[in-house]
Formats: structure tokens, C-alpha cells, sequence
């Protein structure tokens, strides 16, 4: 990650100066400006806050709302609830790794989708589901997930 890059997270950095304990929101709006947490992050944000890269990978990696890798520019998430395995989720899912050539949880080479599958999507009359972004697909066939990934 460049240093002008890095430079987006001054605002953040001077707005919780001297607060160790405002470490969570630091990382939050860190990870918002730059889309996730680098290495090269993690140390500008130790220099600037005096907090031991230790004790910041240990927050980062503690809670799942952190991410140490780019991720993609839509996020898929499948479901995995009760309702969807019963509605053969497992197949949805199997559809999107091979359309995407991606391994679950991961994220394409292009940058295009990152994948997380989820234990609820709260929509099991629609099942099996899966959300890109803030919308929502149900009653989904693997030719129906091929479909919609051709239009993205």
C-alpha cells in the first residue's frame, strides 16, 4: 500500500489522537477508507498511535468485521441456514465457486466478488438464497446462479 494511500487515514489517525482505547474505532474507519487492513496499515497506525503492532493484529484478527486482503468489489453471500441446506444450498454454492473459479471465502483475481457463506440471510421462505451486495436472489437453481453472475 502506497504512502498516499495511506494519507487517507490521517483524518482517522487525528481525530482519535491519544485515545489507545479508541483502537476499534480507529481499525473500523481505517478499514473503511482503505477497503481493508494492510501490513503497511497496521504499522502507519502503530507509529501514529503508539499501540504495538501485536496488540493491533490481535484486535484485527480477534473479530471477523476486519480483513487483512482486499476484498472484492461485490460481496456474495450465500446461505447456509436450516432452509437453504434443506433447499440444497450446498449445490448454490458448488454453482458459484466453479462460474467464479474461486475457492470459498476467497475472492477473484479481478477484484470482481469476494464470497462468505453465511448462516442466515433471513429469507428461508425464499431459499436457497444468496445476496450480492444489498440484493437478494431466491428459489435459486445452479443454472439460475450462472445467470445472474453473467449479469454482474
Amino acid at each position: 500500500m502506497a504512502e498516499s494511500d495511506l494519507a487517507k487515514i490521517d483524518f482517522v489517525l487525528e481525530e482519535y489522537k491519544g485515545r489507545k482505547a479508541a483502537l476499534i474505532p480507529i481499525l473500523q474507519k481505517s478499514q473503511e477508507s482503505l477497503g481493508y487492513l494492510s501490513k503497511e496499515a497496521i504499522k502507519y497506525i502503530s507509529e501514529h498511535t503508539d499501540i504495538p503492532i501485536s496488540e493491533i493484529y490481535g484486535v484485527v484478527t480477534f473479530y471477523t468485521q476486519f480483513r487483512l486482503h482486499p476484498i472484492g468489489k461485490h460481496i456474495l453471500r450465500i446461505c447456509h441456514g436450516t432452509a437453504c441446506h434443506v433447499a440444497d444450498a450446498p449445490k448454490i454454492s458448488e454453482a458459484v465457486y466453479e462460474a467464479l473459479k474461486i475457492e470459498p471465502g476467497g475472492t477473484t483475481e479481478d477484484l470482481k466478488f469476494t464470497i462468505e457463506e453465511v448462516a442466515c440471510l433471513g429469507c428461508c421462505s425464499l431459499a436457497p438464497v444468496m445476496m450480492i451486495d444489498d440484493k437478494t436472489f431466491g428459489r435459486l437453481t445452479p443454472t439460475k446462479v450462472k445467470e445472474i453472475l453473467a449479469k454482474y
